[in-house]
């Protein structure tokens, strides 16, 4: 059958049109105005004094592991249940990831294995705040302050999500860690086609970011378009990690609909939760107190002992036009990194039963009342054979 209900629909509309427009009228589409624009918006949406635009999430957790000084040899210790780039990038810098374990409800860093697997040569620690449900930061950062190393946060789908400190609520990307990384990839809550945000509170890192993302050239493109006769350098092996202004234009009117738009997958989420309750087949995920996620995904899981398999559901959905998704990867699972026991600080027992007893529902801003039913009577009617 036809998809009637996507996973998602990036909210895309007449605003990120006409800003895309203006854009290209001016005449300036590469890094320049719109991106600083972006920058600004986004550090005081989330509370960060820095914001620095690149390519991607993956760059933007490259570059972070850069400007902490993690280099060959090192470790870094984060967690095998997230996309392969978590992973990737700690490679990509000449380290080793040493993979830990994650806690079934937060699906973050299990602190108890953080502390084994941390050792003398841990350099940095990479949390990541899966599918926008804050991790255990306070316990990983306290971890991480014991030890001296900086703790870095994989906040790819995480933008809009907040974590309670003390009697208030901050937004992820406000630094609790050294940096925080953002993606804008087409499933992210806020998309610029692609596209990535770093945060952080020093000033010093910040201009060291925007130093990498272009070559490592000792002048701006900006400063260079206003003084012709500005003469260059580069100061060190970099390359071009730099959003354009076309991104930026695009990602600034969904900043602008930020709040509204992680209400409204609030309210979905809520909704959703309320038709599993009792479900015989699929169980809902649970917030734990001072935690609100941003819902950028639904991850219904099996009930124990339910007699369907997650082939079987995903299948029942797909069969009714709806798109559903597994439950994220586990990357000591993955062919690149299988096998690598060095690499490894397992075993992953939550990790492994998380990936095949997730089901990913369709769940976003901009679903319309028919789409919603959709899912609604596909739940009701989900039952075992």
């Amino acid at each position: 059958m036809p998809t009637r209900v996507p996973i998602v629909r990036p909210d895309l509309g007449a605003e990120e049109a006409e800003a895309a427009a203006r854009v290209v009228r001016s005449g300036w589409i590469m890094q320049g105005p719109e991106v600083a624009a972006f920058e600004a918006e986004l550090a005081a949406a989330v509370g960060a004094p820095h914001a620095v635009a690149v390519s991607s999430g993956t760059t933007a957790l490259e570059l972070a592991l850069r400007v902490v000084g993690v280099g060959l040899g090192d470790e870094v210790v984060t967690v095998s249940h997230s996309f392969v780039a978590t992973a990737n990038v700690v490679v990509a810098v000449g380290a080793r990831p040493v993979l830990v374990d994650v806690e079934d409800d937060t699906l973050g860093m299990d602190p108890r294995r953080l502390e084994t697997a941390m050792s003398s040569r841990t350099k940095a620690i990479l949390c990541v705040h899966q599918l926008g449900m804050p991790c255990d930061l306070p316990v990983l950062l306290g971890i991480a302050a014991r030890h001296g190393v900086p703790l870095i946060e994989d906040a790819a789908c995480a933008i809009g999500s907040e974590l309670q400190v003390g009697d208030h609520f901050e937004r992820i990307g406000r630094p609790h860690g050294r940096i925080a990384c953002f993606s804008f990839h087409p499933r992210k809550v806020i998309t610029t086609g692609d596209g990535g945000m770093l945060t952080t509170g020093s000033a010093d890192l910040a201009a060291r970011l925007r130093l990498l993302r272009s070559h490592a050239m000792s002048v701006s493109p900006e400063a260079r378009d206003r003084d012709p006769l500005a003469r260059e350098s580069y100061v060190e092996p970099a390359f071009n990690y730099r959003m354009t202004d076309l991104q930026a234009a695009v990602g600034r009117p969904q900043l602008r609909r930020l709040d509204a738009s992680v209400a409204e997958r609030r309210r979905l989420a809520a909704a959703v939760t309320g038709a599993l309750a009792d479900h015989p087949v699929l169980v809902p995920p649970t917030e734990r107190t001072g935690r609100r996620t941003n819902w950028q995904s639904y991850p219904a899981r099996l009930r124990y002992g339910a007699a369907m398999t997650q082939d079987q559901v995903l299948r029942w959905f797909s069969d009714r036009g709806i798109a559903c998704r597994r439950g994220v990867t586990n990357i000591h699972q993955e062919p690149a990194y299988a096998g690598r026991s060095s690499w490894s600080g397992g075993p992953f027992p939550v990790s492994e039963r998380l990936r095949e007893a997730t089901v990913m529902l369709p769940l976003f801003h901009g679903m319309t009342s028919e789409e919603q039913g959709l899912v609604f009577a596909a739940l009701r009617d989900l039952r075992p054979a």
